[in-house]
């Protein structure tokens, strides 16, 4: 009988002790795989921080923010988005508001001379556009002086340059909506108020970056007819006093990145172009109002100069990709001062960046640097 009684005890043993080991594999299992998550947690956190730092890059996390910072929610946790997206650490400036203009604008041109600013043509809304050139006096803080443009001139998307007196306006967009470029091109002498008519450029430039130089007006990039393929094309022609001194256009060196919305300057004899972007809205097809829709674009901070050798050089770029920046710089203090423009969409939202930072170039060193104060979000047309 007391065989039986012992292998009965046995086996109660067995499963009792198979029981602990199951149990105690779980725990090792359960606390390995705490271990692993952490470690990659780590991991994680350490990576997204090299990122920050040495890539550039920065983490966009998921978390809950109030109302007004909706667009700026990122519903990929985790997810990397370009430094083009984050703020550049500066200084915040001070701003004083000023006259507001007479109408809103979008895409028009401007030029200072002496202390009055001239604001020509741009788009009203996106079905009506602006014929008139605004005046701005910045002695007394006030508008006057309006005067019409010629009606066979481009209303919007101008290459625009300035001798001191003479306003020099060439090719751009004609008509609202997304039409396309005309070579017409004018000037207009701002003591007279007088328009004159220069020779036609060579083919339709859609916001060529446009400046004199060593007594010629030069027009170069900008974009196709088709107001979306870049053009790599640069024309001159001699000029004085508001007047033409050639019959026709001269080609010369082509630019090495086109596109249009380049700021376009002369200091020292030297010709610098900065930033701009490849790709814009085009017309619909078909239709018959020229209906603008959207079309890829890409937004670049390339700086390239002109000199004697009249070769082009590649300088230091923009700290982030910038456009819409022709009429938005100033020469102050041996250096270019750069306000505002557009950088590429946000990867989230898709909606356009308008860039809220003062960029400087140091023309001494051909140093870049930046003040910030602001990003703003922007839906475009």
């Amino acid at each position: 009988m007391a065989r039986p009684n012992a292998k009965h005890v046995s086996s109660r043993l067995f499963f009792l002790f198979l029981f602990v080991g199951l149990l105690a594999l779980a725990l090792i299992s359960d606390f390995l795989w705490a271990s692993s998550s952490s470690l990659a947690s780590a991991y994680s956190s350490l990576a997204s921080n090299w990122a920050s730092e040495k890539s550039g890059s920065v983490v966009i996390h998921n978390v809950e923010k109030e109302k007004t910072d909706e667009v700026n929610k990122d519903p990929a946790p985790g997810r990397f988005l370009s430094a083009t997206y984050a703020d550049i650490p500066a200084p915040e400036l001070k701003w004083e508001q000023m006259a507001t203009a007479p109408v809103p604008r979008l895409d028009g041109s401007a030029i200072q001379i002496k202390n009055l600013l001239y604001v020509l043509a741009g788009y009203g809304t996106i079905d009506y556009v602006h014929s008139h050139v605004d005046v701005y006096n910045f002695t007394d803080n006030t508008w006057g002086g309006r005067i019409d443009m010629p009606k066979e001139m481009a209303h919007s998307h101008l290459g625009v340059a300035s001798d001191g007196r003479y306003i020099y306006i060439v090719s751009g967009q004609y008509g609202p909506q997304c039409r396309g470029p005309i070579t017409r091109s004018y000037v207009l002498d701002t003591e007279t108020k007088q328009w004159g008519k220069l020779p036609p450029l060579p083919v339709p430039r859609y916001a060529p970056a446009t400046q004199i130089w060593r007594g010629r007006l030069h027009v170069m990039g900008g974009s196709k007819e088709n107001r979306h393929t870049p053009g790599l094309e640069h024309w001159s022609i001699a000029v004085k006093n508001g007047k033409a001194l050639e019959k026709q256009w001269r080609n010369e060196v082509p630019i090495p990145r086109g596109g249009p919305h380049r700021a376009c300057i002369v200091v020292d004899d030297r010709l610098i172009v900065i930033g701009g972007q490849e790709g814009d809205f085009m017309a619909k097809p078909g239709s018959p109002i020229f209906k603008c829709s959207r079309r890829h674009e890409v937004q670049y901070g390339d700086v390239y100069m002109l000199d004697d050798e009249m070769k082009w050089k590649t300088l230091p770029p923009m700290p982030k990709p910038n456009s819409h920046i022709e009429f938005s710089w100033v020469l102050v203090n041996n250096s270019i001062v750069i306000v505002g423009g557009t950088t590429q969409k946000h990867p989230v939202t898709k909606k356009m960046i308008l860039v809220g930072e003062v960029f400087r170039f140091k023309l001494d060193t051909l140093v870049r640097s930046s003040s910030i104060f602001i990003y703003l979000f922007f839906s475009d047309k």
